[in-house]
């Protein structure tokens, strides 16, 4: 899906994370299947690589595009940190993420803090934990 010309979808959350990656077409595509994203607006680039892509996931936005080393940004492996999902369901976000190709790297179980938590990595080597808030 792309945004109509010379609009620009609404930006959800006020801390958006921003990937380059090896193959953002793909990650947006695992993204919507995985995690229920929506794409609000995709801008191609002439060299096959996508520039922008925006989706919405679970009330937020998460915005990505293929790396570009000839303008700075380079294709770097992912590394030290993690996107965390916070959900009312684990077992249902956690079931979809993994039927669609994401690998557990921390099943998900009741924490010591009290929260139902647990990490999966997905296709483009980005490390997602679920945390489901305890019930009060």
């Amino acid at each position: 899906m792309s945004a109509a010309a010379g609009t620009v979808p609404e930006t959800k959350g006020s801390l958006v994370t921003y990937l380059f990656l090896d193959g953002a077409a793909q990650a947006s595509a695992f993204y919507q299947k995985a995690f229920g994203a929506v794409e609000v607006a995709r801008m191609p680039g002439e060299t096959g690589r996508l520039l922008h892509c925006h989706l919405h996931i679970n009330g937020h936005s998460l915005m990505l595009s293929d790396a570009a080393p000839e303008h700075g940004h380079p294709f770097v492996p992912p590394a030290g940190f993690t996107l965390t999902l916070i959900v009312d369901d684990i077992e249902m976000w956690w079931t979809r993420a993994v039927d669609a190709g994401a690998t557990v790297v921390l099943p998900y179980a009741k924490q010591f803090w009290g929260d139902v938590y647990g990490q999966v990595r997905d296709p483009s080597g980005i490390l997602w934990s679920m945390n489901q808030p305890a019930k009060n």
